[in-house]
């Protein structure tokens, strides 16, 4: 994998050079392709750091692309952040339920562009703690072991289902986890539980936390994640 490379996957051809532009002047190495199927070919011939990608493309759509690549064993790990105008709350939920790391809606902040990609190549460079492992976040604690949290030297009292939202969303902060994942992390596939659920389960995890609870952020209309200090 190239150190700083970064694949833009765009057929709009003004935005595509905007994109390369500034992230060319950002110290990044970047290809450009617009279509899906240059993509995987680009991809298959050199693995990106990440994936810039729209999914309005001619031939093989943006959807499929990230599917493709985060179904494969090789891929899988290649951050993907999908850059495009369909900003209706579904097409975001989808793009992160296929395992995209971030969703940017057109029109776009370069800047605001360029932060973003930093930011999900921090996340994926912070070596994620095991599961068993003592969480410190912010000024929590989070032993799995003895299902016990603590805040400002208080224990908080939760339950099995309260303390595994918490646990899921510490483990990755900054990280958007959408209501479905969350039922399917917590309680398996299958799992009679709406993803309204989430919602009353994460009030009243807000709730108990007292203060750190707006350590737990909503992502409207998409899901929840823990805040990201860095």
């Amino acid at each position: 994998m190239s150190r700083n490379r970064i694949l833009i996957v765009e057929d709009d051809k003004d935005i595509r050079e905007l994109m390369e532009y500034n992230l060319g002047k950002d110290g990044f190495d970047v290809d450009g392709v617009e279509s899906g199927e240059e993509a995987l070919e680009a991809v298959s011939r050199e693995l990106p750091e990440l994936v810039l990608l729209d999914l309005m493309l001619p031939g093989i759509g943006g959807f499929d692309v990230c599917r493709e690549l985060k179904g494969s064993e090789a891929t899988k790990h290649i951050p993907i952040v999908v850059v495009s105008a369909k900003g209706e709350e579904s097409d975001i939920v989808t793009g992160l339920e296929l395992g995209a790391d971030d969703y940017i809606t057109k029109p776009f902040s370069p800047k605001v562009l360029v932060a973003r990609v930093r930011a999900v190549l921090r996340r994926r460079a912070r070596e994620v703690p095991k599961e068993e492992d003592v969480l410190k976040v912010l000024d929590l604690t989070i032993h799995p072991g003895r299902r016990e949290v603590v805040y400002d030297d208080e224990r908080i009292e939760l339950t099995n289902t309260e303390f595994k939202v918490l646990h899921l969303l510490a483990r990755r902060p900054g990280w958007v986890f959408t209501r479905y994942q969350i039922v399917d992390r917590v309680h398996g596939e299958h799992y009679p539980v709406t993803e309204r659920s989430v919602d009353v389960q994460i009030v009243g995890l807000r709730r108990k936390l007292g203060k750190a609870g707006e350590y737990i952020e909503t992502v409207r209309g998409v899901g929840y994640r823990f805040r990201d200090d860095d």
